[in-house]
């Protein structure tokens, strides 16, 4: 049966794209409180499905599929730009494929101008008719509003009119920074991209030991989510649950209670640094409180194997900081990081930031401990002992000394030279997942 809070979750998603939701409004035709609307719209909210918009309220807007994450609706552009909407509400919705710059003659501009496109101008009305005729939204700088009749327009076509008191060149930055963010977004690896379409096999908390003997035979598998009465997770039921119980015990009373989950939307490797911290096989995948599968340790080892693999396409800080420095092996034990101080990762001060610091640390760490030990490696412990200051351009080195390499945990000690001086100390433990 499902909840008031669920029944919301459904109406929400069956609404059709560019519907305006209000709290009351909900709370009125479902016949639940207010603060239970509300709980809902803001979980719709995080899952995609609606957005606000400052001055226009809650709108439904269509969920984007991973392969679109990196382009934006104009909803999202509102919001980007601190802007108002003029007119055209209904095309919200809609996603920009281009955004161009009406910096020239009416004519010469047209020829940029396609459907889907955002045209950035100031106050220039005929811009903006000549925009919405061509089939392109159209966001004004500066403040400036535009006539009736272009408002109009744009309401019948289904294309926003936005201002913006930003001038040109800053809302354009904006838009290209979320844009790359998206783009960063998009090359992280999330539990919804390895999770396969079939849901897994369960049980439920009213079935016995026996069941669960019998589903073990059949299916070759010893872990199973088991499912509560309202169908919802409960909890997780394993081998060392069930032992020294007779067959007719209840699920329910012998499974790990509150067991940990996912969402689609974590990113493996966090689930991987889950697994291995709390020593877990299977993590049960769960959206809206409902089981939509399971991920085992051998997927998230397979996904991580296969992303190391993939070009990136957006640099992250951690990309900048790393591309300039050179690995070199010293010793038999010991790798080292060599380059200079570079503006990415300086301080406001101009000096080398504790972020930059640990990054180059903990690379040089892992890169050590390559060599001894082929395998998928996630961060456990960082302990920092010292960092004196550095300064921009200034030559350092990262000496990274492999302490230990066990099977399932590396220790590693670095050092940070500028010249000749000890400059920064760190100590790292690193969990090791086995390809």
């Amino acid at each position: 049966m499902q909840t008031k809070h669920d029944q919301i979750l459904q109406h929400i998603e069956d609404l059709p794209v560019g519907h305006k939701i209000s709290v009351r409004q909900i709370a009125k035709q479902l016949r639940v409180s207010e603060g239970t609307a509300y709980r809902a719209i803001k979980e719709a909210e995080t899952e995609g499905l609606v957005t606000a918009i400052e001055r226009v309220g809650t709108v439904r807007i269509e969920k984007k599929q991973r392969r679109d994450i990196d382009r934006l609706t104009y909803a999202e552009v509102v919001n980007i730009v601190d802007g108002t909407l003029l007119g055209g509400r209904s095309g919200l919705h809609k996603t920009l494929h281009k955004f161009v710059i009406g910096a020239m003659e009416v004519d010469d501009m047209l020829k940029y101008i396609d459907p889907g496109s955002l045209v950035i101008v100031g106050n220039r009305e005929e811009v903006h008719r000549a925009s919405l005729t061509h089939g392109s939204a159209v966001l004004i700088t500066g403040g400036f509003a535009t006539g009736a009749a272009v408002i109009e327009m744009a309401d019948r076509m289904g294309l926003p009119v936005l201002s913006s008191a930003y001038d040109t060149f800053s809302v354009a930055s904006l838009i290209n920074r979320a844009i790359y963010d998206r783009m960063i977004k998009k090359d992280i690896l999330l539990v919804e991209d390895i999770l396969g379409k079939e849901l897994p096999t369960v049980m439920h908390v009213n079935q016995r030991v026996s069941d669960y003997r019998e589903l073990v035979e059949s299916t070759g598998h010893s872990r199973f989510p088991v499912l509560l009465e309202d169908g919802k997770l409960g909890g997780v039921i394993a081998a060392k649950d069930v032992y020294g119980h007779v067959k007719e015990t209840l699920i329910g009373r012998v499974m790990t209670k509150q067991p940990l989950s996912v969402t689609p939307k974590t990113s493996v490797a966090s689930a991987a640094h889950m697994m291995v911290w709390e020593g877990l096989e299977l993590l049960p995948v769960i959206d809206f409180k409902r089981l939509v599968g399971v991920i085992s340790r051998q997927d998230v080892i397979k996904a991580l194997q296969y992303n190391q693999k993939q070009p990136q396409v957006a640099e992250t800080i951690e990309d900048l900081v790393l591309a300039r420095l050179t690995l070199t092996q010293l010793e038999e034990k010991v790798t080292a990081l060599t380059g200079d101080v570079t503006p990415q990762m300086s301080t406001h001060h101009g000096g080398l930031a504790p972020g930059s610091f640990m990054t180059i640390m903990g690379e040089a760490a892992m890169q050590a401990l390559r060599r001894y030990r082929d395998a998928n490696m996630l961060m456990e412990n960082a302990t920092l002992f010292f960092l004196k200051p550095m300064q921009i351009d200034q030559k350092i080195e990262a000496r990274a000394r492999v302490v230990d390499a066990g099977r399932k945990v590396g220790k590693v000690d670095v050092e940070l030279y500028r010249g000749s001086e000890l400059a920064g100390k760190a100590f790292f433990t690193i969990q090791l997942l086995e390809r």
